[in-house]
């Protein structure tokens, strides 16, 4: 049944690439007839600028896009030239300051513990997401949600019953509604599998109060039921009439077919969403910045959040010299549970950032992954190190990130075999990858 799934979307993936291709030539055609110009064609709307958002989603697109491409080599040098002239200058930069007597007190000053805000405050302006099922876009999750819910019933015509088990586990919210909706359904198809002959079970009354809180309020159940072969119908009962699904013909060919949509029902999983790494290569001055991380982040709400961080805040001297280390743990991994996503930056040895986002619960093997796919060179021997100087080993891929308190953000710094001073001016990412290098502001 998966493979039969996976070929329904891998079917409409290919049809929809053939209808943006527009329609068909001959090679016969005459060429002065195949684009010949509209006299009063109304003049296309101009479009708003890009919002933030978008720039970003689309360039994490180009970058996956364009692996492996070269852009016309001339101004791609050029480019990447420019890009390293600026990383040598703030890199520079950093060192004077750090020699100033000035920015060694801050330096001294920002070493002491601060109760920071809910997140490190990096820069990202949401979470993206790819459906490899459907299209290669990168979408919010609520634009994936409606174009999902689009998708299936556009296709609902052409396969009808396993298209409405997906719209069933794709287009509702609420997991335990959807079970017990599934549920429900299977005993209406399981009873007249049984007993095709039993014609109480070949009709389901839709005052029924069951039907009404389990099967009724959900989307794609009323496409299930007349794809399994049911038909609305108004019946006598008691001298006043009634409304029931009704399931009429118990034949070897629609007990199959009922049969089939049984298991499609109970193997159906909702369309999987994939995280987009929302790739951003960033400059050395674009790391101090501090960004609020967006509310898609957490898994409560912005005003909770500020509302506990003021509680915490109140307290903190006093509950540190009362909790002990287990407490003080226990507290931090609860307060890590509050985000869904992480957002990682990766420092390499010239000063350019690498950043992507992960959910919380991934492995750090992904993070591995990730940096490995966008270096020049895939074969180097590297390792990330973490803020407090734990450096991560084959050991840690499998732990999660919130297991080594890589949530809700952190830097890791990078760092490879035969380093050495010149390797501050040596360029470790792809060259195509570069060029994403975010604008200073």
């Amino acid at each position: 049944m998966a493979d039969k799934i996976k070929n329904f979307f891998k079917k409409k993936k290919v049809e929809a690439k053939f209808k943006m291709a527009g329609p068909g030539r001959k090679l016969t055609d005459d060429s002065s007839s195949r684009s010949l110009p509209v006299a009063n064609s109304a003049p296309s709307a101009p479009r708003g600028p890009m919002s933030d958002e978008a720039r970003q989603a689309a360039a994490a697109a180009m970058a996956r896009l364009n692996v492996g491409k070269r852009p016309d080599q001339a101004a791609f040098q050029t480019s990447l030239a420019a890009i390293q002239s600026q990383v040598r200058r703030e890199m520079e930069a950093e060192k004077k300051a750090a020699l100033t007597p000035e920015s060694s007190q801050q330096s001294i000053k920002s070493q002491t513990p601060v109760e920071l805000e809910a997140s490190p405050l990096l820069a990202v302006q949401g979470v993206y997401f790819r459906c490899p099922l459907i299209s290669d876009e990168v979408l919010s999750k609520d634009d994936w949600q409606a174009k999902i819910r689009e998708f299936l019933f556009e296709n609902l015509e052409s396969e009808k019953g396993l298209t409405a088990c997906l719209i069933i586990h794709s287009c509702n919210k609420g997991r335990e509604k959807v079970s017990n909706c599934v549920q429900t359904l299977q005993k209406y198809m399981d009873n007249i599998i049984q007993n095709p002959d039993e014609e109480k079970y070949r009709r389901i009354k839709l005052n029924n109060r069951v039907f009404q809180e389990k099967v009724a309020p959900l989307e794609g159940t009323t496409e299930f039921l007349e794809a399994a072969g049911f038909e609305k119908q108004t019946l006598p009962v008691n001298d006043t009439e009634e409304t029931f699904y009704v399931f009429y013909e118990a034949t070897p060919e629609t007990l199959e077919n009922l049969q089939m949509l049984y298991d499609a029902l109970g193997s159906a999983e909702p369309v999987q969403l994939e995280l987009d790494r929302n790739l951003q290569v960033l400059y050395p001055s674009q790391a101090s910045k501090r960004v609020e991380l967006p509310p898609v982040f957490f898994n409560i709400s912005a005003e909770e959040l500020k509302r506990e961080q003021q509680i915490r805040s109140e307290g903190i001297e006093r509950s540190m010299m009362l909790r002990t280390k287990a407490m003080r743990e226990k507290e931090e991994l609860r307060e890590m549970r509050k985000y869904r996503f992480a957002l990682i930056r990766v420092r390499f040895p010239d000063g350019i950032l690498l950043q992507g986002t992960f959910g919380v619960h991934e492995k750090v093997e992904n993070i591995v992954s990730f940096v490995r796919e966008n270096i020049e060179d895939e074969n180097l021997n590297f390792w990330l190190t973490t803020p407090t100087g734990h450096k991560l080993t084959t050991e840690d891929e499998q732990s999660s990130l919130v297991d080594l308190r890589l949530v809700p953000a952190t830097i890791l710094i990078f760092s490879a075999d035969s380093e050495g001073p010149s390797d501050r001016n040596k360029m470790y990412l792809k060259g195509e990858v570069m060029v994403l290098v975010q604008p200073v502001s």
